[in-house]
């Protein structure tokens, strides 16, 4: 029968003690099994290997969107529109594995941690800066807008030299034009899109994206430290379909071809003030992001989600440049819209 029990002189050989004499070191595997026991012992290495997995998938899923296909449903652009939001399996995670005492799910856990922060934590520090040549605001005012006036009013306020008006009804731009006639004596309205500014406006018309009337427009603002193109568009709407997944071709060309206007741009500066419907992470819109910069991600304060306004969720508007600095960009109060309005600053 096996002893249930260790000599003294056994145990003290377990301890590497021989007569009070330091005895053989102990092995690899003796030092690893102590370890073990220290943490806790092998069982919370065995438990939780389920949400070890699925720490490591959530990580695959953020590092390689870009291979997600656009195929079936446009999943991928769907993933994109909202992959900020991936980050709170994290916290869900480290909860389960906290309860479930695994040291293996903890550990896998750091692999979307890294990958999170990796790719969105310059967002949330503040790079806001002071000063700049331009503040410009673009804001899609929402057609069903209850107070057309109001909104403007406080558009006004925000002091920006140029706005940009997306969702315009025929039946509301008088309204919009009265209300900000003293602070912007200079304006043009194009489709449902509108640009307001308090410098002179110049070669202003609309820009063919492909649907059928105009959302998308072009005018050259001169400013006092120069001229600077600004395109405002509003690109088509994207919908969520149970049997159709993400639609959004009509989209996708559009931006494509609000992308080869901005390449064929004869003026060195550009802005681009709009609702695009989709985010600087959505494949679908690379024709532009590709060759703009955003305000938000290069001079912002956290994400700036825009949309829905009762609860922003996505940066679905946004303030692109090129052949200028961005210096801050923020979102301003919301107004009678369900899009948050958003401001930004730049220097020549």
């Amino acid at each position: 029968m096996a002893r249930a029990y260790m000599t003294e002189a056994e145990s003290e050989t377990a301890r590497g003690e021989v007569d009070g004499r330091p005895g053989p070191a102990p092995s690899s595997a003796v030092r690893f099994r102590r370890v073990i026991a220290r943490l806790g012992g092998e069982g919370r290495w065995r438990r939780g290997l389920l949400l070890a997995l699925f720490s490591v998938l959530v990580a695959l899923l953020m590092a390689l969107h870009s291979r997600v296909p656009n195929r079936v449903g446009n999943l991928g652009s769907l993933l994109e529109t909202f992959l900020p939001w991936a980050g709170l399996a994290i916290p869900l995670l480290l909860l389960a594995a906290l309860l479930r005492r695994s040291a293996t799910a903890l550990v896998a856990l750091l692999l979307p941690a890294v990958v999170w922060v990796d790719m969105f934590g310059g967002l949330v520090t503040d790079k806001r800066g002071t000063g700049g040549d331009l503040t410009v605001v673009t804001h899609n005012v929402n057609a069903d807008n209850p107070d057309p006036a109001g909104t403007a009013r406080q558009l006004a306020r925000s002091g920006a030299e140029v706005l940009a008006l997306q969702e315009l009804p025929g039946r509301s731009v008088a309204e919009y034009e009265k209300a900000l006639a003293d602070a912007y004596p200079h304006h043009t309205v194009q489709g449902t899109v509108g640009l307001w500014s308090k410098y002179p406006i110049d070669d202003a018309g609309p820009v063919d994206i492909g649907i059928g009337w105009t959302r998308a427009m072009r005018a050259t603002v001169a400013t006092p430290k120069g001229d600077v193109a600004v395109y405002g568009a509003h690109l088509p709407s994207v919908r969520v379909k149970f049997e159709a997944g993400f639609t959004a071709r009509q989209r996708d060309v559009a931006s494509d071809l609000l992308g080869e206007a901005i390449v064929a741009e004869p003026v060195g500066r550009v802005v681009l003030l709009g609702d695009l419907n989709g985010t600087m992470n959505d494949r679908a819109l690379a024709s532009v992001t590709s060759q703009m910069r955003s305000t938000q991600g290069a001079a912002g304060d956290g994400f700036g989600f825009s949309w829905p306004a009762s609860f922003p969720m996505a940066r679905i508007d946004q303030i692109m440049v090129k052949g200028v600095e961005p210096v801050s960009s923020w979102t301003l109060p919301p107004t009678a819209s369900d899009h948050l309005p958003l401001a930004a600053s730049v220097r020549w």
